[in-house]
């Protein structure tokens, strides 16, 4: 077994091994791949948000002196750490930052409010939280010291001032519940001698995609997490001269490692995030940055066609566009993409709990319009079964099973909903409605009436 924390669920030992044996798991922390990253590609630009623009080098230098400052704050290895960052350098900064400490963060969209965080930090014993201070007029700060006071887990919040603002703060750093507040900026200190850490441990959270407060808790771990990255990265046939645009939240599998800013990551490419998915936002900066790749949303798809018809901005740089994540693009929509943006599509469904389906390079446009690909790895294992839980025949749409090298075996914390939402087999039941073309790709058609959905894909609003 690995070496999974309490309240996971880890792969059976002959999975385990045969994930090892076909080289999927490799043994590296993702934090770790950074430093080799950094090593390699150093002067190349990793990160751009606006005016800002950071080297692997110096990405890799943050993350060290990010790591050290939040242990002088008192984290430890094995700690939770809410993360609820818009898409700036920070997020990525501090999601290594708190891997390499060893602490786990938990990927918490910056627009869930006080009844989902809190869920979030009960269910995770989390003990910090990183987010804005304000955000869009929210004010993060007040929402989390209210969390703090019912107690008894958060005892630090490192607070992300807008750029020029005085601390929200106000010298306050220990409140009467005993939880400390510091401006994330102040967060730095000598780099440490590195940790030597198993990849079978978590890496971060994801959160499922049901819309309860009651959302799910899903632990990726550094083995099946880099997988998923490297493979989708070659997949798409990254390079160091590819521009991934981050234009749905950095928190989203989706954006986050299909191949998104982690395979960008990998092969030396620079991340552009943007804190907007819209037209007026990301068109310009795709012009401006040369970007050649990004993922979106249908919803989001349409409104940049739209956009584009009336502002003919440059976007000649793309070549690849991945639409999906949790649904299938509207035929019209896709057949839109390739003639008025000048890029390829991509057709991609992608759940937090691991399966991740798209369509190849290769594929013929039919492929391409009409389905969501095959699974990414050779030893992801699909079923689609009818209500009694028996394979229904090809082509024919039943409920959509999935386990494999990326795809976690159980929730945390959640021994009920696992008993409903895992086959005694170890099958993920997503609760999609599914069916399998002659050709093996897969058509997501979405639900039956009153199951509650398990996947863990992104709303659809990109928000």
């Amino acid at each position: 077994m690995t070496s999974m924390p309490d309240g996971c669920t880890p792969w059976p030992e002959e999975f385990v091994d045969r994930y090892w044996a076909t080289g999927h798991w490799r043994g590296n922390t993702l934090d770790n791949l950074l430093r080799g990253w950094a090593l390699e590609y150093g002067p190349r630009t990793a990160l751009v948000h606006g005016g800002t623009r950071i080297t692997y080098a110096n990405l890799n230098r943050r993350v060290d002196r990010r790591a050290a400052g939040f242990r002088l704050r008192g984290l430890r290895p094995g700690q939770r750490v809410v993360v609820q960052l818009p898409n700036v350098p920070e997020f990525v900064v501090v999601v290594f930052a708190l891997m390499r400490l060893g602490a786990v963060p938990v990927f918490c969209p910056v627009s869930l409010r006080a009844s989902e965080v809190s869920h979030v930090v009960h269910v995770t014993q989390a003990v910090g939280y990183v987010g804005p201070s304000t955000h869009q007029g929210f004010d993060h700060t007040a929402m989390v010291a209210d969390i703090a006071a019912q107690g008894p887990f958060l005892r630090r919040v490192f607070s992300l001032e807008a750029p020029g603002a005085a601390s929200s703060l106000g010298g306050l750093t220990v409140d009467p519940s005993g939880c400390h507040y510091f401006p994330l900026s102040s967060i730095d200190a000598p780099p440490e001698r590195a940790l030597a850490r198993s990849a079978d441990q978590v890496a971060f959270f994801l959160l499922s995609g049901t819309t309860t407060p009651a959302r799910q808790l899903i632990a990726r771990t550094h083995n099946d997490y880099a997988y998923q990255a490297r493979a989708a990265a070659e997949l798409v046939s990254l390079t160091e001269n590819d521009v991934y645009l981050a234009a749905l939240p950095a928190e989203f599998n989706f954006t986050f490692g299909c191949p998104g800013i982690v395979g960008t990551l990998s092969v030396g490419g620079t991340v552009v995030l943007v804190e907007n998915s819209g037209p007026d936002a990301c068109l310009p900066v795709i012009e401006r940055e040369r970007v050649t790749v990004t993922s979106v949303v249908p919803a989001v798809a349409q409104l940049w066609l739209d956009a584009f018809a009336a502002d003919q901005a440059d976007v000649s740089s793309l070549r690849l566009v991945q639409v999906g994540g949790g649904e299938l693009v509207h035929r019209a929509i896709a057949e839109r993409i390739a003639p008025e943006l000048g890029c390829r599509v991509q057709q991609v469904f992608d759940m937090a709990e691991g399966l991740l389906t798209l369509t190849r390079p290769a594929d013929p446009d039919e492929t391409v319009l009409t389905t969501q690909g095959r699974p990414l790895s050779p030893d992801d294992e699909i079923r689609i079964v009818d209500a009694d839980g028996k394979d229904v025949p090809e082509g024919e749409t039943g409920e959509l099973l999935a386990r494999g090298p990326c795809t976690v075996r159980g929730y945390y914390r959640a021994p009920d909903h696992n008993a409903q939402s895992f086959t005694t087999d170890g099958y993920l039941r997503t609760g999609l409605l599914a069916r399998r073309t002659a050709d093996g790709n897969l058509v997501v058609t979405g639900r039956p009436s009153g199951v509650p959905i398990a996947a863990g894909h992104e709303d659809s609003s990109g928000h």
